[in-house]
């Protein structure tokens, strides 16, 4: 057996470099590293030898970094991905909330952060965290519980049982995640007599399996037998490339589609059987649909509070289509465990030319066609203060936007708005992290968005409290020259939970805190292309510039921090404190007993 004497760092990066994907693309597009004392002399030294074949890049934090390789492995369908790398200590602890969003949203990030000497000879080395119960605990050990598989690197030969089980997990449908691979600083820089066959190409082929035919035949009886059949679509029906599966599925049967956050754009917005959102942000036309369906097929979803109103809006048998059987049972979901396209290719042979009743596709008709002009109201309407509201603005940016757009977001009241109303023009249109709803996300999600298919116009939309959180990433766009253009809603505050706050009955306290700060100045002394919209129709304006313009664009637009999309929408369970000197909250306390009930 032939052998090749390299440092375990320089062996990590070769294996990754020679990872493909089935369309002949690497695997892994790169390397977000931001160094310090933990990884910068090993790893960045054979990352700097491994650069023409897996490219490194340089963000301004380390959340941040993680976030763009999140948006990125989502925009790919999970068919590509990228590492990131910090140092020990605060660099690799700024990664931990990411970790987590990609725990979360089920998507393959590989973390790599610097670890404590293995040797333990300078201990405590700078930035170590000790305890002294247990001296086998790093920071790191932070990432176990948002990590689908984790280990840390003691000896160099290690890597060849770590990394082939890193790519299962990364690569695998149902335990797909991310992956902590913990590296001891002073391991990185060891050497080893590595089996040179342990570097050969290796292509990572997504795995399909067909469902359990006892599962596939209660499956098709119960949906033959409903009189109202429903179907949810997640993002399971975009990372098996099932979209137009689901179109042909629902033709063929006459079954209507609500989408969660993550399924949105994949069935067409204008088509017929498209009911849109579902759940606490969904429309009245969706939600309608849920509440009288007797069987509703669960696509590829999570099934979380949001989509399942708490659990209170769906009163009629489900099916869990999902490849993972942790979410396929899900709500005593009747489970149907397969490969979404598989799934649904079954199902159509099972149920045969079965369709809908005629009266339900009817009565699901009509709420489409009463829910699109309340949506269009909402979009064009104002506010009692004059400044727009938030779905006022979406409707200018839809109108000024190009083709193919991909619009990012992922917290405060926008997700809601967006979610009912924009108008997802096919897969890949809509980009939302709200499995995690992480503030901050946004403007480094959208840069990801742009790094997966920069053929496309990405907007990212965002509130000033998640934009004051994580803006350093706009320094990042101009710097690769990856454009966007930020939509940067200015409600002097957390508008969102402010309201959230005052229909629980709090008093207003602690969320509009004015924030004092110039945005346009801020943006462009980050190199933007920065402007202020007086008004909508300046927006819309705005946005066509953006379009043409050579960099990122920032334009910022003062909002109503109160007014939010009344129609549609459904019950979510936020507790109720049961003692309080306020009647406001006692008065909300007793309405909350009753919804419970």
């Amino acid at each position: 057996m032939s052998t090749i004497r390299l440092t375990a760092a320089q062996a990590l990066t070769r294996y990754l470099a020679a990872q493909f994907a089935e369309n002949g693309q690497r695997l892994f597009a790169g390397v977000w590293a931001i160094f310090g004392h933990g990884n910068v002399a090993a790893l960045g030294e054979a990352l700097y030898a491994q650069r023409d074949t897996l490219p490194t890049f340089r963000a301004h934090n380390e959340q941040a970094m993680a976030h763009v390789a999140i948006a990125f492995a989502k925009a790919s369908r999970r068919r590509r991905m990228m590492a990131c790398t910090s140092s020990i200590g605060p660099g690799a602890s700024n990664m931990l909330t990411a970790a987590a969003v990609a725990h979360v949203n089920r998507l393959p990030v590989l973390f790599l952060p610097g670890d404590v000497f293995a040797s333990r000879r300078p201990d405590p080395v700078l930035q170590q965290v000790e305890n002294w119960s247990d001296a086998t605990v790093s920071v790191n050990d932070a990432f176990r519980p948002v990590s689908r598989f984790f280990d840390r690197l003691t000896r160099p030969e290690q890597l060849l049982t770590a990394l082939p089980r890193a790519m299962q997990v990364l690569t695998d449908p149902a335990e797909c995640g991310p992956v902590t691979l913990s590296l001891c600083q002073d391991v990185q820089a060891e050497a080893f007599d590595w089996p040179e066959a342990f570097f050969a190409a290796r292509i990572w082929h997504t795995r399909r399996p067909p469902p359990d035919a006892r599962e596939l035949a209660a499956a098709a009886d119960a949906l033959r037998a409903a009189r109202c059949p429903l179907i949810i679509a997640g993002g399971g029906v975009f990372y098996s490339e099932a979209e137009s599966d689901l179109a042909r599925f629902a033709g063929a049967h006459g079954v209507p589609v609500a989408e969660t956050q993550a399924g949105k754009g994949s069935l067409a917005d204008a088509h017929v059987l498209n009911l849109g959102a579902i759940g606490v942000t969904g429309t009245e036309a969706a939600n309608r649909a849920a509440a009288n369906a007797d069987v509703i097929l669960a696509i590829g979803t999570r099934l979380q509070d949001f989509t399942t109103g708490s659990r209170a809006l769906f009163r009629g048998r489900l099916i869990g289509l999902n490849v993972q059987p942790f979410d396929a049972g899900k709500h005593d979901a009747q489970p149907l465990v397969a490969d979404v396209r598989e799934g649904l290719a079954a199902l159509t042979a099972a149920m045969g030319s079965h369709r809908a009743p005629a009266r339900w596709r009817k009565q699901v008709a009509a709420w489409r066609e009463v829910w699109q002009p309340t949506a269009a109201a909402a979009l064009a309407g104002g506010t009692r203060t004059g400044l727009p509201s938030d779905a006022a603005v979406i409707g200018a940016v839809r109108r000024g936007a190009a083709d193919r757009s991909v619009v990012v977001c992922a917290a405060g009241g926008l997700p809601g708005e967006l979610h009912k109303l924009w108008p997802a023009d096919g897969p890949g249109s809509y980009h939302l992290e709200y499995g995690y709803s992480c503030m901050g996300y946004e403007i480094a999600g959208g840069l990801g968005v742009k790094m997966a298919d920069p053929s496309r116009e990405v907007i990212v939309m965002v509130g000033d409290g998640s934009y004051l959180m994580m803006n350093s990433e706009i320094a990042t766009s101009v710097a690769t020259g990856l454009k966007l253009t930020v939509i940067l809603l200015d409600n002097g505050g957390f508008g969102c939970i402010n309201r959230l706050q005052q229909a629980t009955g709090g008093a207003a306290f602690n969320n509009l805190v004015p924030h004092g700060v110039d945005l346009r100045a801020h943006a462009a002394a980050l190199g933007a292309i920065a402007e202020t919209a007086t008004d909508l129709a300046a927006l819309e304006d705005a946005v066509r510039r953006a379009r043409t313009a050579a960099r990122t664009t920032v334009i910022v637009i003062e909002t109503d921090p109160v007014a939010s999309t009344e129609a549609g929408g459904a019950w979510w369970d936020v507790a109720v404190p049961e003692v309080s000197d306020r009647e406001q909250v006692r008065a909300a306390r007793a309405a909350y007993q009753a919804a419970r009930a």
